[in-house]
């Protein structure tokens, strides 16, 4: 069985971490990338991107990296697997942007590899605004099922069901945001199509990143605001924190793994607010936002 190799999808991910860069920078047109190129303790690196204080992007960051050498027992276990070599490469973006109605975003695709017989693709594109606009919403549930639906019918659902209960803060019983796709340990015998099919799909979901944030940009850049909103939004910035932290995989495996640490956390946001026993008024927009934060909606309804 011919596989795409290992060294050719990290090239198309590099490549497609160069288009996503130049989108970012034309969408902000303001800021530009900082580059630092990095080398792991163990084996492999990546490119570092930041880009800050920008008209559109307070933060944001879009990583490359393509790492091997040995897994930790404690990751060998929570894979289950008895080989210790390991090879992983991967894009991974957060935007964290200036206006409170303008949403964060998060995307990442990645494959990962132990042996002829043990690899896999992963990933997903999840959205989390301030606040939860419908219209917004649904154009986002709508592009991703358009690309799932591209390759196998069974992916949006499927993929949907999974970052709702991937992207959940389970300590505050709320959902990250609304949720998008999420996908892991995704192979052929999971699916209708061949390895090269899956990553093809996995390009397909980086490439769509832009063209898709920048209409959710452009639809909300321009909005007043007030300082009540950017205290929500740092609020909300908390709780994207929490699962960070807490939950999120990709963290524990980069740190777990001895991977670049301000690579990892630059998904951070710059400020956050933490605000004892919030409470949002009856009525408000953040009420609004609060009671859509919930598992199984169904945003192609809305």
């Amino acid at each position: 069985m011919n596989v795409i190799s290992k060294q050719a999808i990290a090239e198309r991910y590099k490549h497609i971490q160069d288009e996503i860069c130049a989108g970012l920078e034309a969408l902000d047109g303001v800021s530009v990338f900082e580059e630092e190129v990095w080398q792991r303790d163990g084996g492999g690196g990546g490119r570092t991107r930041i880009i800050q204080n920008g008209d559109v992007i307070e933060k944001g960051g879009v990583n490359f990296s393509a790492v091997h050498g040995q897994l930790p027992e404690a990751v060998k276990k929570a894979f289950n697997v008895d080989e210790s070599d390991f090879f992983a490469t991967g894009v991974s973006i957060v935007i964290h942007p200036n206006n409170p109605f303008v949403p964060i975003i998060h995307m990442n695709i990645r494959y990962f590899e132990l042996n002829d017989r043990i690899r896999w693709f992963g990933g997903g594109i999840d959205l989390t605004p301030h606040y939860v606009q419908l219209e917004d919403a649904t154009y986002f549930h709508q592009q991703l099922k358009h690309i799932c639906d591209e390759y196998d019918p069974a992916f949006y659902p499927e993929f949907k069901a999974l970052a709702d209960r991937y992207f959940y803060i389970k300590h505050r019983q709320e959902t990250r945001g609304i949720g998008g796709v999420f996908y892991d340990r995704l192979t052929p015998d999971r699916t209708t199509i061949s390895w090269d099919g899956i990553f093809d799909f996995s390009c397909a979901l980086g490439r769509a990143f832009v063209p898709i944030y920048r209409e959710l940009v452009n639809r909300n850049r321009h909005k007043a605001y007030t300082e009540a909103n950017k205290q929500w939004q740092h609020l909300r910035r908390g709780r994207y924190v929490e699962f960070n932290l807490v939950y999120d995989a990709g963290t524990k495996f980069g740190l777990e793994t001895n991977g670049r640490v301000e690579s990892i956390l630059m998904s951070l946001p710059p400020q956050a607010q933490w605000a004892y026993d919030f409470k949002a008024k009856p009525g408000s927009a953040e009420e609004h936002t609060l009671s859509l934060l919930k598992q199984g909606v169904d945003w192609l309804a809305s």
